[in-house]
């Protein structure tokens, strides 16, 4: 059986997302839906983004280009850093 695959969104990918589309906490918060403290919330660690919030940002990120990681079954991630790192908003 093939092992299952899931996002794995993390403070460093949801920042890098950003920072790869060169946008602010707001304005990442408006695109997706949820507050600008949500989106701080993810980026410090306080939080990790799930259920429509975690598919929603792996659909911007494939449409904006961004390669995140990816977590196998059991929590292990296959791959860890972002493949393009945007300015410093």
């Amino acid at each position: 059986m093939a092992k299952q695959r899931r996002t794995a969104w993390d403070a460093d990918g949801v920042r890098g997302l950003r920072r790869h589309m060169e946008l602010t906490q707001e304005q990442l918060a408006d695109a997706l839906g949820v507050r600008q403290q949500t989106v701080s919330e993810w980026e410090t660690g306080q939080y990790q983004p799930r259920g429509a919030s975690e598919k929603l940002l792996s659909i911007v990120a494939d449409s904006a280009g961004y390669a995140y990681g990816e977590m196998e079954a059991g929590g292990q991630k296959s791959e860890s850093r972002p493949a393009k790192r945007g300015t410093n908003r």
